[in-house]
């Protein structure tokens, strides 16, 4: 198995990338990486969402220089693919100091000149605001050391190729070219012959990627409400046994911790985690010793547990094959099994590449309120009460109940043992509408777990309140501009 540590990457980039989680390259990184770094052009025809931003990244930022302007070139089809990959590119380039700036149209430009003053190493563009800035003299590409060009395909199709043109005529001949493309037109093939110097190709098929007998949600929050939207949905679907996925190493411990101090049985898995401890985990988690695993990707890969009920993407995956991995961890052996992914307003063109891939559209699911958790609680207590009544493990209250009958009428009795058992404050009365059938459940361990819920008060996972939500709330960026 390939790692990142077997590219001989510098300590910075290797910090970067370890930083980021990544444990384990995918396959578009795999082959594009060594490549890259020997210095050859190449041209990667691959889908969007494989990883090729990392895939161009992490050689591209390896060669830069941290005091000598701009030396990175990426030209992109639309905006939110340059914002989203500059993006990418800072937090590769951080630990060495490496600054990636996105420019595209639609952004007032006397904003990004001044942005330039602080001289970044990349540039992220749009064609057409990238000519308005070499036609200004704002930004010149005579130091260039490498240009790449992401989506080449979709620039042909919105008529950008004469733009290209003209932009790679503007950087010095030596220098390394790399071209990103789902598909290979002959006007792209032209390209690549008129300006690469015989490219080495790197190809990675998409995998037909088909999901059977798992409900697909996802759930749109800010990344501030993502624990309490977690601890809500964990009350309300009470899973049998539930897997989240987290992005990195990090993030799995951090979820573990808010979760074990929520009162949930939950622990952890990644690659910093020594093996003998992960099958530790493993295995109490199929004896249901513990109800809920966190785990990165790679910790969870080849992962066969019956009764997975719930799968959990609190990070959306960086490629489809990562969706579809995490997701078939459930719906096994012919049962049925339901995921949710959250994301936030910028994530949701992602979403839809996973969509298209997987030929499956996820169902909006709305950020679950008091009223749902309480409802949620309401029932599992209904559900503790029928299972105790099943296992006939209650002679001994009999006599108490009777006594108790002879003062109050059973529908009384019935209803306050129901809210001590929900623990329903007193000042937010919530009716339970419909009584859902009998699941099979371990009752005390899903009893305690609530109570404990309940008892802490609904804490943020990160001390944020619930008041920062409205004004914080990103929104949507618009669609793709050439130019201003």
């Amino acid at each position: 198995m390939t790692k990142f540590s077997d590219f001989g990457l510098s300590k910075e980039l290797e910090k970067a990338v370890f930083n980021m989680g990544f444990e384990e390259p995918s396959p578009i990184q795999a082959q594009a990486i060594p490549i890259a770094l020997s210095g050859k052009d190449m041209i990667g025809q691959a889908q969007t969402g494989t990883g090729k931003t990392t895939a161009f990244g992490v050689p591209l930022l390896e060669k830069l220089e941290v005091n000598e302007g701009i030396q990175g070139l990426v030209v992109c089809p639309t905006r939110e693919l340059a914002v989203q990959v500059a993006e990418e590119l800072n937090r590769i380039g951080q630990v060495k100091g490496i600054r990636a700036l996105p420019i595209y149209g639609g952004q007032d430009i006397s904003r990004q000149i001044r942005a330039l003053k602080n001289r970044p190493q990349v540039i992220v563009a749009t064609p057409g605001r990238l000519i308005d800035h070499i036609e200004r003299k704002t930004i010149r590409l005579g130091s260039i050391k490498m240009v790449v060009l992401d989506e080449a395909d979709e620039m042909l199709n919105m008529g950008f190729v004469e733009d290209i043109e003209r932009i790679l005529a503007e950087t010095p001949k030596e220098k390394q070219t790399m071209l990103f493309s789902a598909t290979m037109p002959k006007r792209i093939q032209n390209l690549a012959e008129r300006f690469m110097k015989e490219p080495e190709i790197v190809k990675v098929k998409a995998k037909e990627m088909t999901v059977t007998n798992i409900e697909q949600y996802y759930v749109e929050a800010h990344e501030k409400q993502k624990f309490d939207v977690l601890c809500s949905l964990l009350d309300i679907q009470t899973p049998e046994l539930a897997i989240v996925f987290g992005r990195t190493k990090k993030r799995v411990d951090e979820v573990v911790d808010g979760l074990i101090k929520r009162g949930y049985s939950a622990e952890g898995i990644h690659g910093d985690i020594p093996q003998g401890k992960r099958d530790q985990v493993i295995r109490r988690f199929k004896e249901a010793s513990i109800d809920i695993m966190v785990a990165t990707d790679v910790a969870a890969r080849g992962l066969d547990i019956s009764g997975v009920s719930h799968v959990y993407n609190f990070d959306i995956p960086q490629d489809p094959e990562s969706y579809v991995h995490r997701i078939g961890r459930t719906g096994r052996a012919g049962k049925t099994g339901k995921a949710i992914t959250f994301v936030s307003a910028r994530e949701i063109d992602h979403l839809k590449i996973i969509e298209n891939m997987t030929k499956k559209k996820m169902s909006k699911m709305p950020i679950p309120t008091t009223h749902d958790v309480l409802a949620g609680n309401q029932q599992a207590a209904v559900n503790q009460l029928r299972e105790t009544i099943e296992s006939n493990n209650y002679q001994e209250y009999k006599r108490l109940a009777e006594t108790l009958l002879e003062d109050t009428d059973s529908v009384s009795l019935l209803a306050a043992a129901l809210k001590i058992i929900t623990k329903e404050p007193d000042a937010t009365p919530v009716r339970l509408t419909a009584v859902e059938p009998l699941r099979s459940r371990k009752p005390k361990a899903e009893f305690d777990r609530k109570r404990r819920s309940n008892d802490r008060g609904g804490r943020s996972f990160d001390k944020s309140r619930s008041r920062d939500r409205d004004r914080r709330r990103g929104k949507n960026r618009q669609g793709n501009e050439r130019s201003n």
